[in-house]
């Protein structure tokens, strides 16, 4: 916890750090003033480095002998007071001016993000807490940001510790490099310390700060070698704990021992470790603080979110800071392609088009359009969702596949070798140089064939067909009995394979876009449905080039029928929970939507990979739980997001209305 001390926080969600690849949205006309909860915008800049000012200085200098060379003409109409001198400019002298002193990693200004006044005005996390019932700030120590907030902090530390060294070891010297006495870290450091303080307690103990932590009167007694810093720790841990959590009086006594041992035994680095968790106590009690009123203030501001949106959108077109026409095209245009909907659309009442729309939106095979600017609050829900439906549809493409190369494995292993088939040979069988390639037209998949075909016994493919039927081809008569025990095994061995292909998932990076962590995987996915079948070695490479081709192409006949299928489902899925929701209150639509979601990954495959086996399946149905849970978990995210934002823009955006004449004062 020590380490926290980099400054700055972020509201923290549960949606994975992704990233994944996203859609431009269409951009504001201005930026949209917000209460950044980026903590580098509260951080004091330091001046401009000193190879900008000379610069600056070179170019003013070295422009004046051009002008003063320049012979001056003077005219009868224009006094020649009105002309410059005519001498050269001296150049300026440059004068060394002393660094500025190093910030604390935490100060009052970076606290400031967590007042309760700017929470209130935070329109991007007052949008966030209709969505995410765990939201709360935390330290901004990730990416790239955050080391180089991490390095800043240990660059203070590590100055502060060398300075407290330098004054016990030359005093002299130390006044010399500090004259006034105030320009360096640990004067800078307390009066941070006494401000945050200030900010945790009563108003009538603020007066009783002063006394008990004047920084003045410290640092002369430090400097005439009097403090007693034990004594400080001291007190400042009985503030501490009087007005912090119970859980953090241990992170107390650990500051105070700290304080007390290095000023005990002159260890500076102890010393200075000490002053650290201080200031990262005072972090953390900051944070307990602002998570409290969130956690109080959440029924009020879900509440009032659609007025409060509705409230600065409205501002911001008024001011011609956010352009929305972008937005209206696009559901002029849902509207055009819903005209002919069928009617089984009737449970979306007058979001029909919308919802149709929507559930584009989050199409893997969508990625590339452009997420209207209405979406500004959500762009990351919505990549999220996609992303998602990308793991979902590229896993059942892999069961697919493994289900094509288990039973082309099966039939290899149970032919005889005097039985030839009547029309055709497996692609896995013929022989690479006899020139022997498949007939298409028995049904047989070829992993060979570099096409885009997909087997026509997929599932998927045949979703709504009602003269879909299994392969007929001359293995047909070869297949092993069909049992109760049989499926019963196959069945567990189609989720052992699914549950296989989870954890590898999981085990790719989390900062690669969907796509490339898909690609990266083909080898290992490859080699893993190997393992569970009895194909020969030599249909491996053949196998991963057909993986890769249908993993790494959604232009391909296998992606875009198993895409099909699955937002069929999340439709139907989607109309039952937009029908449950629109007539909640916000606060009932947030217990809902959020207080019951199952994951968004099971543990284990449903049977039926993707079409809903009582009505888009010709084949035996098999019961698919986790993936119908994945489906409900998608719609129930999908038809929150779109219920909240319908009453946010509807008027404002959509609807055929004067938005002058909303009621949103």
């Amino acid at each position: 916890m020590a380490d926290q001390g980099a400054g700055g926080h972020i509201s923290q969600h549960s949606r994975s750090e992704s990233q994944n690849e996203t859609a431009p949205a269409e951009r504001l006309v201005d930026t949209i003033s917000t209460t950044s909860t980026d903590p580098e915008d509260h951080v004091l800049q330091h001046p401009r480095s000193e190879s900008e000012t000379s610069q600056t200085s070179n170019t003013s200098v070295s422009s004046a002998p051009s002008v003063a060379s320049c012979p001056l003409i003077q005219s009868e109409n224009i006094p020649a007071r009105q002309f410059a001198p005519t001498r050269t400019p001296e150049p300026r002298s440059h004068i060394s001016h002393p660094p500025r002193p190093l910030e604390p990693p935490v100060t009052k200004a970076t606290l400031s993000e967590l007042d309760v006044t700017k929470i209130i005005h935070n329109p991007k996390l007052r949008h966030d807490i209709n969505f995410d019932p765990e939201l709360h700030f935390r330290p901004n120590l990730d990416g790239d940001k955050g080391r180089r907030k991490q390095e800043k902090a240990n660059q203070f530390w590590t100055t502060l510790r060398d300075q407290l060294t330098s004054f016990v070891v030359d005093r002299e010297a130390f006044s010399r490099e500090y004259p006034t006495g105030t320009d360096w870290c640990l004067p800078i450091l307390l009066k941070s310390v006494k401000e945050i303080i200030q900010t945790l307690v009563p108003q009538r103990d603020r007066e009783f700060l002063h006394e008990g932590f004047n920084v003045e009167l410290l640092m002369q007694q430090f400097h005439q070698g009097m403090a007693d810093l034990e004594k400080v720790a001291s007190w400042l841990s009985g503030v501490l704990k009087l007005h912090c959590a119970p859980m953090r009086d241990e992170w107390v006594d650990e500051m105070y021992n700290e304080l007390s041992n290095g000023n005990r035994n002159n260890d500076m680095a102890e010393l200075v470790k000490g002053m650290r968790s201080l200031l990262s106590v005072l972090e953390a009690m900051k944070l307990d603080v602002a998570n409290h009123q969130i956690r109080c203030l959440r029924p009020m501001l879900i509440e009032d979110t659609v007025h409060f949106e509705q409230r600065f959108f409205y501002k911001k077109i008024a001011a011609n800071r956010l352009d929305i026409s972008g937005a209206r095209l696009w559901y002029a245009e849902a509207l055009r392609c819903n005209s002919g909907a069928p009617q089984d659309t009737r449970s979306f009442g007058e979001t029909a088009a919308f919802f149709a729309a929507l559930a584009k939106l989050i199409l893997p095979s969508t990625a590339k359009e452009t997420i209207p600017n209405t979406f500004l609050f959500d762009e990351e829900r919505i990549v999220k969702l996609r992303s998602d439906m990308l793991d979902a549809i590229n896993l059942e493409v892999c069961m697919r596949l493994y289900d094509d190369l288990d039973r082309v494995s099966r039939i290899t292993s149970v032919t005889p070798s005097f039985v030839q088939p009547p029309t055709s040979v497996p692609s896995y069988v013929a022989d690479e140089e006899s020139g022997v390639h498949s007939n298409r037209n028995s049904g047989d998949f070829s992993f060979l064939n570099t096409s885009t075909s997909r087997p026509s016994s997929l599932a998927l493919s045949a979703c709504g067909s009602a003269t879909s039927s299994p392969r007929s081809s001359g293995y047909i008569t070869l297949q092993p009995p069909s049992s109760a025990d049989t499926t019963e095994s196959k069945t567990d061995k189609d989720n052992t394979v699914y549950d296989s292909l989870v954890a590898l998932l999981n085990t790719a990076p989390q900062n690669q876009r969907p796509q490339q962590r898909w690609q990266g995987l083909v080898p290992s996915l490859a080699i893993q449905i190997f393992r569970y079948t009895n194909a020969p070695h030599d249909f491996l490479p053949r196998f991963e080039a057909k993986l890769a081709q249908h993993l790494g192409e959604m232009n391909s006949d296998l992606y875009q029928a198993v895409e099909a299928a699955f937002h069929r489902r999340i439709m139907r899925s989607l109309s039952g929970r937009v029908k449950e929701f629109r007539s909640l209150s916000g606060v009932a639509l947030f217990s809902v939507a959020t207080g019951g979601r199952m994951g968004s990954s099971g543990s284990s495959r449903g049977q039926d990979g993707s079409c809903d086996p009582s009505s888009e399946t010709g084949q035996s149905s098999r019961e698919d739980g986790a993936l119908q849970e994945l489906v409900e978990d998608m719609a129930v995210r999908l038809a929150h997001l779109g219920i909240l934002h319908w009453r946010v823009w509807a008027q404002l955006a959509y609807l055929e209305e004067d938005p002058d004449e909303m009621d949103i004062e």
